[in-house]
């Protein structure tokens, strides 16, 4: 059976750090890493037809740092067009998208973290959205579980309920 998994673009940015720090730890940039590794492996990555979440990777993970985050990114060009990417079609709508959520409880959530939301709850699968040190999305962790279920990978990092 297929897993489906939507990634924050921090994911791959944490898996290109060369070295821990006071931000990010050794743990977290291995558990970024194995992820990006298990995708590759089996599971099933998706993004927005748009590619609102492809350009954001291609100007967060194409730095000059390379690193599991750059290969990652080799693959998925690779891999875009051969079923291991599921494209969704979400609509803009000023900030955000139609398939975001109208919560007012959300009216403080990072815009441009909409579209990871949006394609999430687009698909059939209802895939979970994989973040590693992106706070905004435990800050609004109690209203987006209504709606997407989230996989914290650096809990020493983002504190999260």
């Amino acid at each position: 059976m297929t897993s489906y998994l939507v990634v924050d673009t921090n994911v791959l940015v944490v898996a290109n750090t060369a070295s821990p720090s006071s931000q990010v730890s050794i743990s977290c940039i291995e558990a970024c890493v194995d992820l990006l590794d298990k995708i590759k492996e089996a599971h099933t990555l998706v993004l927005d037809r748009n590619r609102l979440i492809l350009g954001e990777y291609e100007r967060q993970a194409l730095t000059k740092q390379v690193g599991p985050g750059q290969a990652f990114m080799k693959w998925l060009y690779s891999n875009l067009f051969t079923g291991r990417c599921d494209m969704i079609d979400i609509t803009p709508q000023g900030n955000s998208f139609t398939e975001f959520p109208q919560d007012d409880a959300l009216a403080g959530f990072d815009p441009s973290d909409h579209k990871f939301v949006a394609v999430a709850l687009t698909h059939p699968a209802k895939p979970p959205i994989y973040n590693a040190t992106d706070s905004d999305w435990a800050q609004h962790y109690s209203a987006l579980a209504k709606y997407v279920r989230i996989e914290f990978l650096c809990p020493d990092v983002v504190a999260h309920p």
